[in-house]
């Protein structure tokens, strides 16, 4: 079968940031893909071809401060902002197609994306968003899994890596793989510095600046439970069964205060479910995206 074609366009975002998308199908209704921290658009590919292949529109972004999306000059990476960025994304993709977009996330951005809707339905009575797809995301920072990934993100934030294939080295021995026989795909989640260096493509402010991610986590905590619990939409996460960041039993807590919250576990998957070619993640996403969009129509 082709590979659907994609195009490369600019979004603005809630603070007149630029937001670097590539649009795969463009046609049928509208599914945004959020990556997660220190990741790219370009992890959401073989999922957004997935999904223009079953007909409909694809949408994966490069966040504020990632990939080729430019670093905020005021380093402003709290959950909110984000939030703002996803509530800004969804009504410029639900004014083109006339139709809300469900959002497909990855880690963090589930959270951003539940406060997005939240504060939207808030605001207006009206819902942002479609539906939410939600893999592997951290209902706490305290879990080993959790400390690991802040570990790792920030042990090269600001010194970088000599080559691409230091920096993958890097990667297989945090992951425990062997590295890929080409280091060079992972050059898209790499910039080099005007040092010749190599540096992750991320604001390192995301993780350690004056506003960075966790700022005020227990408000948010609390919001974004508020907006599970509030919500009418279809809302699964997807949980890799060997991850050791988003545990069962805290799924189990949050379904508590958000009883229409389902989740499935991904056999032999780890805390990227989307990056390990796993059937069983691909359709559950399909079979979602039908259950979301008889919900629409």
């Amino acid at each position: 079968m082709k590979t659907p074609h994609s195009v490369t366009e600019n979004f603005t975002g809630a603070a007149g940031n630029t937001l670097v998308a590539d649009v795969y199908g463009n046609r049928g209704p509208p599914v945004l893909l959020l990556h997660g921290g220190g990741q790219t658009r370009h992890s959401w590919r073989g999922a957004a071809i997935t999904i223009a292949r079953s007909g409909r529109t694809a949408v994966t972004v490069d966040q504020r401060g990632h990939g080729d999306s430019p670093w905020v000059a005021s380093g402003e990476y709290r959950n909110r902002d984000f939030a703002d960025d996803v509530r800004s994304l969804a009504l410029a993709l639900a004014d083109r197609h006339g139709a809300q977009p469900v959002v497909v996330t990855a880690s963090y951005s589930g959270i951003t994306s539940l406060l997005a809707e939240g504060a939207h339905l808030k605001a207006t009575g009206q819902h942002l968003l479609a539906g939410f797809f939600i893999v592997d995301m951290a209902l706490t920072n305290d879990t080993e899994g959790a400390r690991k990934v802040t570990a790792f993100m920030l042990s090269h934030a600001q010194e970088g890596f000599a080559t691409v294939e230091e920096a993958s080295d890097t990667v297989a021995a945090y992951l425990g793989r062997p590295r890929p026989k080409n280091p060079r795909g992972l050059q898209k989640n790499l910039r080099q510095g005007p040092d010749g260096r190599w540096r992750w493509h991320w604001d390192p402010r995301f993780m350690d600046g004056p506003f960075h991610i966790n700022t005020d986590r227990d408000a948010v905590d609390a919001d974004m439970v508020a907006a599970a619990r509030d919500t009418t939409l279809p809302v699964l996460m997807v949980r890799g069964a060997s991850s050791d960041v988003m545990l069962e039993e805290h799924i189990l807590a949050f379904q508590k205060s958000a009883p229409r919250v389902r989740y499935v576990n991904v056999a032999g998957a780890h805390h990227m479910v989307v990056g390990e070619e796993n059937d069983q993640f691909t359709q559950a996403l399909l079979d979602f995206l039908d259950e979301a969009d008889a919900a629409r129509f």
